[in-house]
């Protein structure tokens, strides 16, 4: 969402900010609208200020005996508020045609974002580690998987295309890598866990903006609410609404949760494989930042979502996203990229994005500068930290071996019961 008094102030500004993202310029139409709601605010006051000194001359005159002028007035008063009735419709309408113009349009870009126009333009940044290497090719989880526990086949069989079935030690080692994730979240890194809601009402998903662009992408209950398809939408409402003080900055939080994405824009993408699901597992990272801070926050959010992959032993690069490949709510992102040997490919795992202030005013939270009576909106951060289900995926093709089974990684030890090897089952 956009303050409307920035786009007045800068017009020219404003679309030249959103021309960086392909928009056209909307400056004028989004005035007009404006100019056209203040307008009637303005007619509304001053037809209820006539109101009132009318109401107050009607006893004045009957006070006086003048029946004929508190008659007139008394008319005069009924035609005003049939007025202020058609005012206030009229009012209503203006206000939500600026808000439809408003929320549809996507957040500024931070300067430091790269032009570009789709993702061969992200721009590399750094790696860490070292791809591996093998004296036998490479394999693609799909083909290593299904005799680890991974079944595709009960999967579809049960729920249809993009839905996997997982068994035996292949579960556990999913699980073990979302304990992992959070416990490193919370016990190093100061995050609080939370167990939110899996369903959000529309308010919930036009605050955190995956509502009204991403609709299609979103499944829908009967009672008309919404699957989360990532924990983002819950964790960043849960800041919705209220007012906070500058002291209770920086408010870190996770959630290891399971989401839903019906996958609607990506037809034909990644259909074999555990690689793009209707239901899979993340572990968000959501961060509510003082402005000034909030660059810092950023790096930091990167950094520990790093740090998991750096402890995993995974090979990954991280990029920055140019102006053409960025998400609608975001003004700034990094995309870690992991390493995928069977597919001799890097795949994101995570991203990690500074929203700025563009979903706190959707969702009206606001906090109070220590000292000042007046209040201001804070930035709203997230990352992955991280995906689950591309991580197993991770594991699996950079830690297979030539028999077919997957060594486990040393630091998911404690939460596997001694297993250290997934072997085909037979």
């Amino acid at each position: 969402m956009h303050d409307i008094r920035l786009i007045r102030d800068d017009p020219d500004g404003f679309d030249a900010g959103l021309a960086r993202r392909g928009i056209a310029p909307v400056a004028k139409s989004i005035l007009a609208l404006d100019e056209e709601r203040r307008s009637l605010s303005t007619q509304l006051q001053e037809a209820q200020s006539r109101r009132n000194e009318a109401s107050k001359a009607i006893g004045k005159a009957m006070g006086q005996g003048d029946k004929e002028t508190a008659e007139a007035l008394k008319a005069e008063v009924s035609q005003l508020k049939q007025s202020m009735s058609d005012i206030e419709e009229r009012e209503r309408d203006s206000g939500k045609a600026l808000k439809d113009a408003l929320i549809v349009l996507p957040n500024m870009l931070d300067p430091s974002v790269p032009d570009g126009e789709s993702e061969d333009d992200n721009v590399y940044l750094r790696e860490w580690g070292e791809k591996p290497s093998f004296d036998f090719d490479a394999k693609e989880h799909a083909d290593i998987a299904p005799a680890l526990g991974m079944d595709f086949e009960t999967g579809a069989k049960i729920s249809g295309a993009r839905f996997t079935f997982l068994r035996g030690d292949m579960a556990r080692l999913h699980r073990a890598l979302g304990q992992y994730m959070i416990d490193t979240n919370t016990r190093e890194h100061g995050f609080t866990e939370c167990n939110p809601p899996l369903l959000i009402n529309e308010e919930a998903g036009y605050g955190t903006g995956q509502l009204p662009k991403f609709a299609e992408d979103l499944f829908r209950t009967t009672d008309d609410r919404l699957l989360i398809s990532t924990s983002e939408m819950v964790l960043g409402n849960s800041f919705r609404e209220q007012l906070f003080a500058e002291s209770d900055f920086p408010m870190r939080l996770t959630a290891l949760t399971p989401c839903f994405r019906s996958e609607a824009g990506a037809a034909g993408r990644d259909t074999r494989g555990f690689i793009r699901q209707h239901q899979f597992e993340k572990v968000e990272m959501i961060c509510a930042s003082l402005p000034q801070d909030a660059a810092a926050e950023h790096e930091r959010i990167t950094a520990v979502a790093e740090g998991l992959l750096q402890n995993l032993g995974l090979h990954y690069r991280v990029m920055a996203l140019c102006s053409g490949d960025m998400g609608a709510t975001m003004m700034k992102t990094y995309d870690i990229e992991v390493w995928l040997p069977g597919q001799s490919a890097y795949r994101e795992i995570s991203s990690c994005s500074d929203g700025g202030t563009y979903q706190p005013r959707r969702m009206n939270a606001r906090y109070r500068p220590e000292g000042s009576k007046k209040s201001e909106y804070f930035h709203l951060l997230n990352g992955s930290g991280l995906a689950v289900g591309r991580t197993l995926v991770a594991v699996i093709e950079n830690y297979q071996q030539a028999d077919g089974s997957v060594i486990v990684p040393e630091v998911l030890a404690p939460y596997m019961g001694g297993v250290t090897k997934l072997e085909p089952i037979s």
